[in-house]
């Protein structure tokens, strides 16, 4: 297992972290088999979506925000329960296929780190097998 680093900069933010998860897979040398990418967060989230419009990350990070808001009511003392229920909602894993030594990627799809409580030092972890 490898652990990839991811500096957020954002209170919310979508960090492509495709590149870094490919290096991973070519890293690893396995020609099929599965990707997997675990974030040990509980306040940040991974996530597969188009990569291709940088629109589309920020038009899911607007509906998150009104379906789940900062401001809620919460009964969580350090006042980020909208953090942990975006979490839960997006995800910790996302397991991926690997075709040819490469991720097997649709034509529009990114891996994406999603920060929910932010600007931090962040982890993903990627396993290849």
């Amino acid at each position: 297992m490898t652990g990839i680093e991811v500096q957020t900069s954002a209170h919310t933010q979508g960090v492509d972290i495709t590149r870094q998860v490919a290096g991973v897979v070519q890293a690893a040398g396995v020609r099929e088999g599965w990707c997997e990418v675990f974030v040990p967060h509980t306040t940040a989230a991974v996530a597969v979506n188009e990569a291709a419009d940088p629109d589309v990350i920020a038009d899911i990070i607007d509906a998150l925000d009104k379906l789940v808001p900062w401001q809620g009511g919460y009964r969580h003392a350090e006042g980020n329960s909208a953090a942990h229920v975006k979490s839960v909602l997006v995800g910790s894993t996302v397991r991926l296929p690997v075709q040819g030594g490469r991720l097997a990627l649709g034509t529009w799809q990114g891996i994406f780190f999603m920060e929910f409580d932010g600007p931090r030092r962040r982890k993903a972890w990627v396993d290849v097998r």
